[in-house]
């Protein structure tokens, strides 16, 4: 018997898009036939993933596992809605959520990762739901938030099923507080994040070539004012970025009266304990893939055999 080489693998997955689990039990079945492995895939269905692969998964659901004091999200895209109301697939992305929980949210561990009844890893069972389905889909994204102490607070907008939806959101409270409030406000914390879509906890944590942007901004519609203004001005625009942006600085959408800041403190009372916010995610289904423009006169002509 030939001998499988790690390369003739690649070489295989390069040419199917199919796992690498996959590609070796075809290599091994075909004696080591490049050929005639491409062809064993094709007959049981697999290779049918890789002429899909390169079609837009933008549609699809956000998977929301919750654990004793930690959380995960899960991104898992498909190109329909339709297939997203399928039963099949909403119960594979709440496995994959589970799984994102185990794996602290790193998405190379989470596609390594077995899939529950079934030999292969998650990367593979999807391949294989491809096959099945007859829809590309894709695992993009997984995040994941602990505390020692407190509470992670979650929200799962546009729920279509226990934990799925299109948008979900994870906030961390690190808190020696009593729990049930923790939780109660961690909750309307995820529906604020959700709602307003936050860059940043605080001015501090906006990403440097944001900030950049925007001072750039200030200055050209500035332009000839002296140094000293200039910077007063900067300084109260980037303020005002803040209000709008930073979570701790913006309005609380529960109570448009007092900032988050204020809302936090005020939950801190009722908790009986200092409340911090050591992180937060939201992520949103489809959220920066560019989903290419539907030709509806090549639609019709395919229809109609032209």
């Amino acid at each position: 018997m030939a001998e499988i080489t790690a390369a003739m693998v690649k070489d295989l997955r390069e040419k199917t898009g199919v796992g690498m689990m996959d590609c070796k039990a075809a290599l091994a079945a075909t004696k080591g036939d490049m050929d005639a492995a491409v062809d064993w895939l094709r007959a049981k269905g697999l290779a049918k993933a890789a002429k899909k692969s390169t079609r837009v998964a933008a549609e699809g659901l956000v998977g929301l596992a919750t654990g004793d004091k930690s959380a995960a999200l899960v991104e898992v895209n498909s190109e329909t809605d339709f297939v997203a109301r399928n039963e099949k697939f909403q119960a594979m992305v709440t496995e994959i959520a589970k799984l994102a929980l185990g794996t602290g949210g790193n998405l190379e561990k989470l596609k390594t990762a077995k899939y529950p009844g079934s030999p292969h890893a998650v990367a593979e069972y999807v391949a294989e739901m491809v096959a099945t389905i007859g829809e590309n889909m894709t695992v993009r994204r997984a995040a994941a938030l602990s505390v020692g102490n407190g509470a992670v607070g979650t929200y799962m907008h546009n729920q279509i099923a226990p934990g799925l939806g299109k948008i979900g959101v994870l906030v961390a409270l690190e808190s020696t507080g009593k729990q049930e409030e923790l939780k109660a406000f961690g909750r309307m914390l995820a529906m604020h994040v959700a709602a307003t879509n936050p860059v940043a906890l605080d001015l501090a944590g906006v990403p440097a070539e944001t900030l950049a942007r925007e001072k750039a901004i200030l200055e050209e519609k500035n332009a000839g004012k002296p140094a000293n203004v200039m910077e007063k001005i900067v300084a109260s625009g980037l303020k005002s970025y803040a209000k709008e942006n930073c979570l701790l600085e913006q309005m609380y959408v529960h109570d448009g009266a007092k900032t988050v800041t204020q809302a936090l403190g005020e939950a801190a009372a009722k908790a009986g304990a200092p409340i911090r916010i050591a992180g937060f995610v939201r992520m949103q289904l489809g959220e920066g893939i560019e989903k290419g423009g539907d030709d509806f006169a090549a639609e019709v002509a395919k229809a109609a055999g032209l």
